[in-house]
């Protein structure tokens, strides 16, 4: 493991501006380091604590000093990702994923109502056409009885799966005993991500499907494990990650020995700039697979404030502080 020295030494901060706020957030801030394998990334958010911040730098230095699983495929299919806007901004929000067959829709959105909710599904479904396939996520915004009405109002979508739609093992449990009947499966992101168990969501038997994240799982090889001993299909998606940061997603998704749905790993169409030249951004729907490195250019450009960089190398150096070893 490298030394907090050479990290905090030759650590680049940056801040990237979003097209639309997304999660609250209108730039995405983050570490770039470089390791002895390739840049990596450490940009947990903002309002988590030093504990579980520590599981994503364990992934970037896992990531940037060691050797990452082989890959099985050479590219990576991914979905596009349709923020809580406003029906009318719907078409540009699709238009930056070239070639996307799927679209995950944010849902539940504080301050929005249900029929918004819909209104804006309706509209992604309308753009994707009859044979686009639609997801909706939720961040766990409702209670069980509002994620049943909201899958209900949605039944005319279509939906491939409903990503965590409530907060607990325990209610996603309950909402998919509820909603079997209608064949719409349960996704488990933040049951899986943010827990201190993360095979508790499969073990209750609470969801079909499992979102792995490599940052927040602590890195590639480790979400390997989780997907293997749950026993569940996987989606990769990302954090809202830099471009080299969805390179560690991308990893992770070109080593799962099954991919059988489209990853959320096209995020850089989120950002109106990024680090490398160009972005990671689909291609015909498609991410190919390998490292990234930024464009030194970029990195000037986007550096963040000097007490935002302050800030980030300080969280840094409590976080490996909380490393083992």
């Amino acid at each position: 493991m490298p030394e907090l020295d050479e990290l905090l030494a030759q650590a680049r901060v940056v801040a990237l501006p979003m097209v639309t706020r997304f999660r609250g957030v209108t730039v995405r801030e983050a570490v770039l380091l470089r390791g002895s394998e390739g840049w990596t990334e450490f940009s947990p958010f903002p309002e988590y604590g030093d504990a579980e911040a520590a599981t994503w730098l364990a992934a970037a230095i896992d990531f940037g000093w060691n050797e990452q699983p082989p890959p099985v495929r050479d590219a990576i299919p991914v979905n596009a990702t349709v923020p809580a806007v406003a029906v009318g901004a719907v078409p540009a929000v699709l238009a930056r994923y070239d070639g996307c067959r799927t679209a995950k829709v944010k849902v539940a959105e504080r301050g929005q109502s249900l029929a918004e909710d819909v209104a804006r599904v309706q509209a992604v479904r309308a753009a994707m056409g009859p044979e686009g396939r639609v997801r909706i996520d939720a961040n766990g915004g409702w209670n069980v009885d509002e994620a049943e009405r909201a899958i209900h109002a949605l039944a005319d979508a279509d939906l491939e799966y409903v990503e965590q739609p409530c907060a607990t093992v325990d209610e996603l449990a309950e909402l998919r005993a509820r909603i079997r009947r209608w064949d719409v499966p349960i996704a488990a992101d933040e049951s899986v991500r943010k827990a201190t168990d993360p095979l508790a969501v499969a073990r209750a038997g609470a969801a079909d499907i499992l979102i792995v994240k490599a940052q927040p799982l602590g890195g590639a090889r480790r979400a390997l494990e989780i997907v293997a001993q749950a026993g569940l299909p996987a989606v990769v998606s990302s954090a809202l990650d830099t471009s080299i940061g969805l390179g560690m997603g991308v990893t992770l998704a070109a080593a799962l020995p099954m991919l059988d749905h489209d990853c959320g790993l096209g995020t850089a169409s989120l950002f109106t700039a990024d680090v490398t030249t160009p972005p990671l951004r689909p291609a015909g729907g498609m991410l190919p697979v390998g490292r990234v490195a930024p464009d030194p250019a970029r990195l000037d450009e986007l550096a963040a404030a000097p007490d935002r960089t302050a800030w980030w190398l300080a969280r840094l150096a409590r976080c490996y502080a909380l490393l083992p070893g």
